[in-house]
């Protein structure tokens, strides 16, 4: 059995004890994404357009370096801290993710770290090259 973590300096690095990613067996799990630049570790806590819109970047980075892309997502997992702002985030998602339309989980949490309104995990398969 293989597992191999996915490590890319193109998404958040790691504040805790995890991988961005861990493939096995062509499909790829990623952590989930809170709204940090990557570059300049800038925590995110404006508009949730923005902060949709920079963790699924995050997540597409990480996809990328694990052999995949947000073309080959089969299910994500929404954390959103209001669920009135489903709406608009669900605008911003149709955008980055065009007529792909994976599996989708919504869950309304209470808070999120450092004050984030959204976090999303993915399942995705890789790419046959």
């Amino acid at each position: 059995m293989i597992i191999k973590p996915i490590t890319t300096s193109n998404a958040p690095i790691p504040g805790g004890h995890y991988s961005q990613a861990i493939v096995h067996n062509g499909l790829v799990y990623v952590a989930g994404q809170l709204p940090i630049d990557p570059k300049t570790g800038h925590k995110e806590t404006g508009q949730i357009e923005r902060q949709a819109e920079l963790v699924l970047n995050n997540i597409r980075e990480i996809l990328l370096a694990a052999g995949s892309d947000l073309s080959h997502v089969l299910k994500m997992t929404v954390f959103i801290s209001d669920i009135s702002l489903w709406g608009r985030v669900n605008e911003t998602y149709a955008r980055i993710l065009g007529d792909h339309k994976p599996a989708r989980a919504i869950v309304p949490v209470n808070e999120l770290h450092h004050g984030f309104q959204i976090e999303i995990d993915a399942i995705a398969a890789t790419v046959n090259k």
